[in-house]
């Protein structure tokens, strides 16, 4: 079974986002609903699990490896 959105149909896409973040209701600390939402473009078919990974990435790289992006303003 393949992953891309053009392999799989909705209701397979639920199921491998659910089986990859494991039991969806133990969201005791609120993180799990956070990461499901997250998702949710690719259940929906709008987005590859690879682009949305990307994104998420993105926002956790320094500026120092991007010289393009602008980086924050806060020093320590």
């Amino acid at each position: 079974m393949g992953y891309l959105i053009s392999e799989t149909t909705k209701e397979e896409r639920e199921r491998i986002v659910a089986e990859s973040l494991g039991s969806m209701d133990a969201n005791c600390d609120g993180c799990m609903a956070g990461l499901a939402d997250m998702y949710q473009d690719y259940i929906d078919g709008k987005k590859e699990l690879r682009q949305i990974n990307m994104e998420f990435n993105a926002r956790y790289v320094k500026a120092d490896d991007m010289p393009d992006r602008p980086g924050c303003s806060y020093v320590m």
